[in-house]
Protein backbone atom coordinates (compact mmCIF):
# COMPACT_ATOMS: atom_id res chain seq x y z
CA UNK A 1 0.00 0.00 0.00
CA UNK A 2 1.11 3.25 -0.95
CA UNK A 3 1.39 6.52 1.22
CA UNK A 4 -1.06 7.97 -1.72
CA UNK A 5 -3.63 4.96 -1.31
CA UNK A 6 -3.25 5.74 2.95
CA UNK A 7 -4.47 9.88 2.01
CA UNK A 8 -1.29 10.58 3.97
CA UNK A 9 1.62 10.74 1.56
CA UNK A 10 4.54 12.68 1.62
CA UNK A 11 5.10 12.95 5.59
CA UNK A 12 8.69 13.51 6.91
CA UNK A 13 7.39 12.33 10.06
CA UNK A 14 8.57 8.70 9.30
CA UNK A 15 12.18 10.05 8.96
CA UNK A 16 11.72 12.24 12.25
CA UNK A 17 10.36 9.17 14.36
CA UNK A 18 12.84 6.46 12.67
CA UNK A 19 15.65 8.98 14.40
CA UNK A 20 13.79 9.24 17.81
CA UNK A 21 12.55 5.27 18.13
CA UNK A 22 10.68 6.38 21.52
CA UNK A 23 8.61 8.43 20.55
CA UNK A 24 5.25 6.21 20.82
CA UNK A 25 3.00 9.48 21.24
CA UNK A 26 -0.53 8.14 18.76
CA UNK A 27 -2.14 10.00 16.31
CA UNK A 28 -5.84 11.46 15.47
CA UNK A 29 -6.95 11.19 12.34
CA UNK A 30 -8.37 14.73 13.18
CA UNK A 31 -4.98 15.98 12.85
CA UNK A 32 -5.23 15.14 8.94
CA UNK A 33 -8.69 16.93 7.90
CA UNK A 34 -7.45 20.72 6.18
CA UNK A 35 -7.74 19.10 2.87
CA UNK A 36 -8.41 15.52 3.08
CA UNK A 37 -9.14 12.86 5.91
CA UNK A 38 -8.07 9.25 6.22
CA UNK A 39 -10.93 6.99 5.28
CA UNK A 40 -9.53 3.38 5.96
CA UNK A 41 -9.09 2.36 9.49
CA UNK A 42 -5.81 -0.23 8.86
CA UNK A 43 -4.43 2.03 6.02
CA UNK A 44 -4.23 5.09 8.82
CA UNK A 45 -2.78 2.66 11.10
CA UNK A 46 -0.14 1.92 8.86
CA UNK A 47 0.47 5.27 8.05
CA UNK A 48 1.09 5.98 11.77
CA UNK A 49 3.34 3.01 12.28
CA UNK A 50 5.78 4.58 9.31
CA UNK A 51 5.26 7.89 10.89
CA UNK A 52 6.71 5.94 14.52
CA UNK A 53 3.57 6.59 16.34
CA UNK A 54 2.01 4.33 18.88
CA UNK A 55 -1.43 4.01 17.83
CA UNK A 56 -4.28 5.62 16.41
CA UNK A 57 -8.03 7.34 17.48
CA UNK A 58 -9.82 6.93 14.64
CA UNK A 59 -13.40 5.98 13.58
CA UNK A 60 -14.36 2.27 12.18
CA UNK A 61 -14.19 1.96 8.55
CA UNK A 62 -16.11 -0.97 8.91
CA UNK A 63 -17.68 -3.29 11.40
CA UNK A 64 -17.18 -6.23 9.23
CA UNK A 65 -15.88 -8.91 11.82
CA UNK A 66 -13.22 -9.82 8.79
CA UNK A 67 -12.05 -6.26 8.82
CA UNK A 68 -11.91 -6.24 12.86
CA UNK A 69 -10.03 -9.47 12.72
CA UNK A 70 -7.45 -7.67 10.31
CA UNK A 71 -7.22 -4.69 12.28
CA UNK A 72 -7.04 -6.20 15.85
CA UNK A 73 -4.09 -8.46 14.21
CA UNK A 74 -2.38 -5.94 12.77
CA UNK A 75 -2.30 -3.67 15.74
CA UNK A 76 -0.70 -6.12 17.34
CA UNK A 77 1.71 -7.26 15.18
CA UNK A 78 2.73 -3.84 14.80
CA UNK A 79 2.44 -2.96 19.19
CA UNK A 80 0.23 -0.34 18.54
CA UNK A 81 -3.34 0.85 20.56
CA UNK A 82 -6.57 1.65 18.73
CA UNK A 83 -9.19 3.88 20.45
CA UNK A 84 -12.49 4.19 18.44
CA UNK A 85 -14.18 7.42 17.63
CA UNK A 86 -17.76 7.02 18.20
CA UNK A 87 -21.01 9.16 18.34
CA UNK A 88 -23.28 8.42 21.32
CA UNK A 89 -26.14 6.96 21.45
CA UNK A 90 -29.96 8.77 21.17
CA UNK A 91 -33.27 7.36 20.75
CA UNK A 92 -32.24 4.02 18.96
CA UNK A 93 -29.09 2.92 20.68
CA UNK A 94 -28.59 0.16 17.60
CA UNK A 95 -26.27 2.13 16.19
CA UNK A 96 -23.97 2.53 19.16
CA UNK A 97 -24.43 -0.99 20.49
CA UNK A 98 -23.44 -1.70 17.09
CA UNK A 99 -20.15 0.05 16.85
CA UNK A 100 -19.47 -0.75 20.41
CA UNK A 101 -19.29 -4.63 19.69
CA UNK A 102 -17.32 -3.71 16.62
CA UNK A 103 -14.64 -1.78 19.13
CA UNK A 104 -14.73 -4.70 21.37
CA UNK A 105 -14.20 -7.28 18.57
CA UNK A 106 -11.10 -4.93 17.13
CA UNK A 107 -9.55 -4.56 20.69
CA UNK A 108 -9.85 -1.24 21.27
CA UNK A 109 -8.60 0.63 24.25
CA UNK A 110 -11.24 2.62 24.41
CA UNK A 111 -13.97 4.89 22.58
CA UNK A 112 -14.50 8.75 22.48
CA UNK A 113 -17.37 10.22 22.15
CA UNK A 114 -18.54 14.01 22.71
CA UNK A 115 -21.69 14.90 24.00
CA UNK A 116 -21.98 18.59 21.13
CA UNK A 117 -20.26 18.80 17.65
CA UNK A 118 -20.06 22.33 17.99
CA UNK A 119 -19.25 25.35 20.39
CA UNK A 120 -21.24 26.07 23.43
CA UNK A 121 -21.28 29.68 22.52
CA UNK A 122 -22.08 29.71 19.18
CA UNK A 123 -24.82 27.06 18.98
CA UNK A 124 -27.16 28.08 21.96
CA UNK A 125 -28.66 31.23 22.28
CA UNK A 126 -29.67 31.05 25.68
CA UNK A 127 -29.56 29.58 29.44
CA UNK A 128 -33.10 27.50 28.58
CA UNK A 129 -31.37 25.75 25.59
CA UNK A 130 -27.96 24.82 26.77
CA UNK A 131 -30.36 23.27 29.82
CA UNK A 132 -32.21 21.24 27.08
CA UNK A 133 -28.99 20.14 26.14
CA UNK A 134 -27.71 19.53 29.54
CA UNK A 135 -30.72 16.64 29.66
CA UNK A 136 -30.54 15.26 26.26
CA UNK A 137 -26.81 14.72 27.01
CA UNK A 138 -27.58 12.98 30.48
CA UNK A 139 -29.73 10.84 28.62
CA UNK A 140 -27.24 9.30 26.44
CA UNK A 141 -24.80 9.06 29.07
CA UNK A 142 -27.22 7.05 30.71
CA UNK A 143 -27.67 5.09 27.96
CA UNK A 144 -23.74 4.83 27.10
CA UNK A 145 -22.27 3.95 30.38
CA UNK A 146 -25.13 1.01 30.66
CA UNK A 147 -23.76 -0.31 27.33
CA UNK A 148 -20.24 -0.26 27.45
CA UNK A 149 -20.56 -1.54 31.36
CA UNK A 150 -22.27 -4.92 29.71
CA UNK A 151 -19.75 -5.30 27.13
CA UNK A 152 -16.82 -3.67 29.37
CA UNK A 153 -15.02 -1.33 27.21
CA UNK A 154 -14.71 2.03 28.68
CA UNK A 155 -16.02 5.14 26.89
CA UNK A 156 -14.30 8.36 26.87
CA UNK A 157 -15.99 12.04 27.19
CA UNK A 158 -14.26 14.81 25.29
CA UNK A 159 -14.53 18.17 26.55
CA UNK A 160 -15.44 19.66 23.23
CA UNK A 161 -16.06 23.51 24.43
CA UNK A 162 -18.93 22.10 26.06
CA UNK A 163 -18.61 21.40 29.23
CA UNK A 164 -16.66 23.80 31.33
CA UNK A 165 -13.80 21.42 34.25
CA UNK A 166 -16.43 22.31 36.98
CA UNK A 167 -19.20 20.34 34.89
CA UNK A 168 -17.68 17.64 33.46
CA UNK A 169 -15.70 16.31 36.48
CA UNK A 170 -19.27 16.69 38.41
CA UNK A 171 -20.58 14.84 35.72
CA UNK A 172 -18.14 11.99 36.34
CA UNK A 173 -18.16 12.39 40.13
CA UNK A 174 -22.35 11.67 39.76
CA UNK A 175 -21.73 8.46 37.38
CA UNK A 176 -19.14 6.85 39.10
CA UNK A 177 -18.72 4.96 36.42
CA UNK A 178 -15.25 2.37 35.98
CA UNK A 179 -16.43 2.77 32.01
CA UNK A 180 -17.36 6.19 31.52
CA UNK A 181 -14.70 9.06 31.31
CA UNK A 182 -12.88 11.61 29.86
CA UNK A 183 -11.30 12.50 26.65
CA UNK A 184 -9.21 15.07 27.98
CA UNK A 185 -8.33 17.89 25.16
CA UNK A 186 -5.52 20.41 26.65
CA UNK A 187 -6.24 22.97 24.51
CA UNK A 188 -10.19 23.55 24.18
CA UNK A 189 -11.38 24.26 27.85
CA UNK A 190 -8.95 27.65 27.10
CA UNK A 191 -12.77 28.79 24.80
CA UNK A 192 -14.39 28.31 27.83
CA UNK A 193 -12.09 30.79 30.04
CA UNK A 194 -10.50 27.39 31.79
CA UNK A 195 -7.25 27.95 33.35
CA UNK A 196 -5.86 24.95 31.12
CA UNK A 197 -3.19 23.26 33.83
CA UNK A 198 -6.53 23.67 36.48
CA UNK A 199 -8.50 21.85 33.15
CA UNK A 200 -5.70 18.84 33.63
CA UNK A 201 -5.47 18.36 37.43
CA UNK A 202 -9.43 18.25 37.87
CA UNK A 203 -10.07 15.99 34.32
CA UNK A 204 -6.64 13.56 34.52
CA UNK A 205 -7.99 11.34 37.43
CA UNK A 206 -11.04 10.34 35.17
CA UNK A 207 -8.62 10.08 31.61
CA UNK A 208 -9.42 6.89 29.60
CA UNK A 209 -7.92 9.08 26.12
CA UNK A 210 -6.04 12.26 25.49
CA UNK A 211 -5.94 14.65 23.08
CA UNK A 212 -2.82 16.50 23.31
CA UNK A 213 -2.28 19.91 21.32
CA UNK A 214 -0.70 23.13 22.26
CA UNK A 215 -1.98 26.57 21.86
CA UNK A 216 -1.33 30.10 20.62
CA UNK A 217 -3.80 33.08 20.65
CA UNK A 218 -4.24 36.77 19.75
CA UNK A 219 -6.69 39.55 20.34
CA UNK A 220 -9.91 40.90 18.84
CA UNK A 221 -12.76 43.19 19.10
CA UNK A 222 -14.70 40.50 20.30
CA UNK A 223 -12.40 38.40 22.26
CA UNK A 224 -9.62 36.73 21.29
CA UNK A 225 -8.85 33.94 18.98
CA UNK A 226 -7.79 30.37 19.40
CA UNK A 227 -5.45 28.09 17.04
CA UNK A 228 -3.62 24.90 17.43
CA UNK A 229 0.17 25.14 17.07
CA UNK A 230 2.83 22.46 17.14
CA UNK A 231 3.32 21.21 19.97
CA UNK A 232 6.17 23.22 21.89
CA UNK A 233 5.13 26.63 20.48
CA UNK A 234 2.62 27.58 21.64
CA UNK A 235 1.46 28.65 25.34
CA UNK A 236 1.05 25.66 27.12
CA UNK A 237 3.50 24.05 29.29
CA UNK A 238 2.93 20.40 27.74
CA UNK A 239 6.05 18.21 29.44
CA UNK A 240 4.27 19.28 33.15
CA UNK A 241 0.75 19.00 31.01
CA UNK A 242 2.26 15.21 29.58
CA UNK A 243 3.40 14.55 33.16
CA UNK A 244 -0.19 15.31 34.93
CA UNK A 245 -1.41 13.24 32.69
CA UNK A 246 0.52 10.24 33.24
CA UNK A 247 0.82 10.69 37.01
CA UNK A 248 -2.91 10.49 37.25
CA UNK A 249 -3.68 7.90 34.61
CA UNK A 250 -0.47 5.85 33.85
CA UNK A 251 -1.85 3.92 31.18
CA UNK A 252 -3.54 6.63 29.53
CA UNK A 253 -1.92 6.71 25.71
CA UNK A 254 -1.22 10.07 24.67
CA UNK A 255 -2.58 10.87 21.30
CA UNK A 256 -1.90 13.93 19.13
CA UNK A 257 -4.81 15.87 17.71
CA UNK A 258 -2.98 18.99 15.95
CA UNK A 259 -5.85 20.28 13.95
CA UNK A 260 -4.49 22.64 11.26
CA UNK A 261 -6.63 25.56 10.42
CA UNK A 262 -7.93 29.14 10.70
CA UNK A 263 -8.06 30.64 14.15
CA UNK A 264 -10.88 29.95 16.02
CA UNK A 265 -12.82 33.27 17.35
CA UNK A 266 -14.33 32.96 20.72
CA UNK A 267 -16.29 36.28 21.53
CA UNK A 268 -15.94 36.67 25.04
CA UNK A 269 -17.34 40.00 24.94
CA UNK A 270 -19.83 39.90 23.74
CA UNK A 271 -23.60 38.86 25.52
CA UNK A 272 -24.30 36.32 23.52
CA UNK A 273 -20.98 34.15 24.53
CA UNK A 274 -22.38 34.45 28.23
CA UNK A 275 -26.24 33.71 27.91
CA UNK A 276 -25.26 29.65 28.53
CA UNK A 277 -23.44 30.29 31.83
CA UNK A 278 -25.12 30.52 34.95
CA UNK A 279 -22.53 31.61 37.43
CA UNK A 280 -20.54 34.55 37.40
CA UNK A 281 -16.92 33.78 35.51
CA UNK A 282 -15.96 37.26 35.56
CA UNK A 283 -12.49 36.33 37.37
CA UNK A 284 -12.27 33.63 34.64
CA UNK A 285 -12.73 36.22 32.05
CA UNK A 286 -10.25 38.52 33.36
CA UNK A 287 -7.76 36.20 34.00
CA UNK A 288 -7.79 34.79 30.28
CA UNK A 289 -7.89 37.94 28.79
CA UNK A 290 -5.13 39.15 30.46
CA UNK A 291 -2.79 35.96 29.25
CA UNK A 292 -4.38 36.62 25.81
CA UNK A 293 -2.35 40.17 26.03
CA UNK A 294 0.82 38.71 27.62
CA UNK A 295 1.27 35.98 25.31
CA UNK A 296 -0.54 36.88 21.90
CA UNK A 297 1.29 36.41 18.76
CA UNK A 298 0.48 35.62 14.99
CA UNK A 299 -1.47 32.65 14.21
CA UNK A 300 -1.32 30.76 11.46
CA UNK A 301 -3.86 30.86 8.30
CA UNK A 302 -5.20 28.80 5.73
CA UNK A 303 -6.47 31.24 3.74
CA UNK A 304 -5.28 31.44 0.13
CA UNK A 305 -3.17 28.10 0.51
CA UNK A 306 -4.27 25.29 -2.40
CA UNK A 307 -4.27 21.85 -1.44
CA UNK A 308 -1.07 21.17 -1.94
CA UNK A 309 0.10 23.52 0.58
CA UNK A 310 -2.50 22.53 3.48
CA UNK A 311 -1.01 19.20 3.02
CA UNK A 312 2.58 19.97 3.59
CA UNK A 313 1.48 22.12 6.50
CA UNK A 314 -0.57 19.77 8.38
CA UNK A 315 2.47 17.33 7.59
CA UNK A 316 4.78 20.07 9.17
CA UNK A 317 2.60 20.44 12.05
CA UNK A 318 2.47 16.98 13.02
CA UNK A 319 5.99 16.60 12.31
CA UNK A 320 7.28 19.25 14.62
CA UNK A 321 4.52 18.01 17.54
CA UNK A 322 6.53 14.60 17.30
CA UNK A 323 9.97 15.92 17.18
CA UNK A 324 8.65 17.60 20.71
CA UNK A 325 8.15 13.83 22.42
CA UNK A 326 10.95 12.92 20.60
CA UNK A 327 13.65 15.22 21.94
CA UNK A 328 11.47 14.71 25.57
Amino acid sequence: MTRRELLLSGSSAALLCAQNPRVRIGIATTCYRAARRPKDTIGFLEFVHAAGGGGIQASLSSLDPVYLTRLRRRAEELDMYVEVMVDLPHADTTPFERTVQAAKYAGALCMRAACLSGRRYETFDSLGQWKEFVARSHDSLRQAARIVEKRRIPIAVENHKDWTADELESLMKQYGSDYLGVCLDTGNNIALLDDPMEVVERLAPYAFSTHIKDMAVDAYPDGFLLSEVPVGEGILDMKRIAAGVQRARPKTRLTLEMITRNPLPVPCLTDRYWATFPGNRRSCLERTMRMVKERRSDLPRLDGLDDDAQHKLEDSNVTRSLRYFGNG
